[in-house]
């Protein structure tokens, strides 16, 4: 297993973009980075479900979930069946399962209530929050200091 720091790799890469500071770490990794998949979707996890599923190969699913507070796009059922990790622009429940996993997660907060499921989102968009645009293919790392993004591994 890789350990990333946020720290050294925007030292040695001073060209990597860095979220705003507004996720909190809340799976059983502290760090993790990969390829970027996206998935694009607003209080409906039904992508997110569908995805988790999949072999990840390594890759990391970066979820914009339009920073709602409303409702979880995460939960441990979801969590046990993910690879590699996730970074979602929303909320995530069932921490104390989530913390027990081998799983990267950073999302905004939590939230107990879960989506609808109406098939609504779009995957493999380019996505924009905390000020950095993240394009599928692009690479991100994260760390309890904070997420970056870079173009290249």
């Amino acid at each position: 297993m890789t350990n990333y720091i946020t720290p050294d790799l925007c030292d040695e890469y001073p060209e990597v973009e860095v979220l705003e500071p507004m996720f909190n770490n809340f799976g059983g990794k502290e760090s993790f980075g990969g390829e970027i998949v996206t998935i694009k979707c607003h209080e409906d996890n039904s992508l997110v479900k569908e995805q988790v599923g999949m072999p990840g190969n390594g890759k990391v699913m970066v979820v914009d979930g339009g920073g709602s507070l409303r409702n979880a796009l995460l939960g441990d059922m979801l969590a046990e069946k993910a690879a590699k990790g996730l970074v979602i622009y929303g909320c995530i429940r069932d921490v104390d399962v989530i913390m027990e996993t081998e799983l990267g997660v950073q999302a905004l907060a939590t939230n107990p209530r879960k989506t609808e499921k109406k098939g609504l989102g779009e995957m493999n968009v380019p996505v924009k929050f905390a000020g950095v645009q993240m394009n599928p293919g692009n690479f991100i790392y994260a760390d309890n200091n904070g997420i970056i993004v870079s173009e290249k591994k």
